[in-house]
């Protein structure tokens, strides 16, 4: 069977991505306590964006030492592919990375989950006009609907009905959401001519090194690694390279609509890890009903990517 065909399975595609989500969604609580750990205050952005690139610069590394190991060149094959693959991570990781940050700073952690899962939108939309074989289509549109109404359940509380607007939090939300949209269909342009992994790396490796960059020209200090906090941070590496890597192999063999539709998940299973591993009640009808819509809304989009391949 061929990379491709094996890829491209609807189990394979599922599973993947499911656990792609699933490894996101625990980051949330590994972030808090790794706040916690480093006596990172709410609003200390520039130590934000110091943990973020100290954590994508060794998932770069990572990924890139196996790479190596696997018999893959680490060379670039010019200075262009060289110049596009920065481009990438500084957008897809670096960019986003700081808008988002600087969103959840002005916003509320609900409002800023739910602006960040417009995401999904914007790359069903930017795939529709991109590819010719990812045209939008009544069960795509249900189907992407249903899951961010899921992803409304699950956050949903007395501030989900404040509608406040503001450029500054929930806008830089959304911005950092249609830049990853956006970086992601050009990284999966990318990857049709660069190994996944090796193109994973290295954008993960540049975008890190520029949120170091960031952090420390807005006077970002981090308090020394404890063992428990080098534990954590170790734990993040993996999940960041494994989940990253993953989701840009999916990405290269599918349609865009096809995959991005599971994002709807993360912050369901955000929630979830959170109240499980930060002592909340999880058993709510509200985390339930929000996991039925969203897979059903899952259901529809990967239903109908099935039926149009036959």
């Amino acid at each position: 069977m061929s990379t491709s065909s094996f890829f491209t399975r609807r189990s394979v595609v599922f599973a993947l991505a499911t656990l792609c989500c699933l490894l996101w969604g625990s980051a949330y609580p590994a972030i808090k306590n790794g706040y916690a750990l480093l006596h990172i205050a709410a609003d200390d952005i520039p130590g934000k964006l110091l943990f973020a690139g100290w954590r994508f610069v060794w998932a770069g590394l990572l990924l890139l030492v196996f790479a190596h190991f696997s018999g893959k060149s680490l060379r670039l094959a010019s200075a262009r592919a060289a110049g596009e693959v920065c481009l990438l991570g500084l957008t897809q990781t670096a960019l986003q990375y700081v808008f988002f940050y600087l969103g959840l700073a002005y916003t509320t952690g609900v409002k800023g989950s739910i602006m960040n899962a417009t995401g999904t939108f914007f790359s069903v939309l930017l795939a529709h006009f991109i590819y010719h074989n990812d045209k939008l289509s009544a069960p795509r549109i249900t189907g992407c609907l249903i899951g961010f109404a899921g992803v409304l359940v699950v956050n949903f509380s007395p501030a989900l009905l404040d509608f406040h607007f503001s450029l500054l939090g929930e806008g830089s939300v959304v911005l950092a959401a249609f830049i990853l949209s956006a970086a992601s269909i050009y990284g999966k342009k990318l990857s049709q001519r660069i190994d996944s992994v090796v193109l994973t790396g290295w954008q993960l490796f540049i975008g890190g090194l520029a949120l170091l960059a960031a952090g420390w020209s807005f006077g970002g200090q981090l308090e020394a690694f404890s063992p428990a906090a080098l534990a954590l941070m170790a734990y993040m590496v993996l999940l960041s390279s494994v989940a990253f890597a993953l989701w840009t192999i999916l990405l290269k063999y599918n349609r865009v609509g096809l995959v991005t539709v599971f994002n709807f998940l993360v912050p369901i299973f955000g929630a979830g890890l959170s109240a499980l591993f930060l002592d909340e009640r999880i058993l709510e009808w509200k985390n339930l009903l929000a996991l039925l819509l969203v897979c059903g809304g899952i259901w529809l989009v990967t239903r109908e990517a099935s039926a149009s391949k036959a």
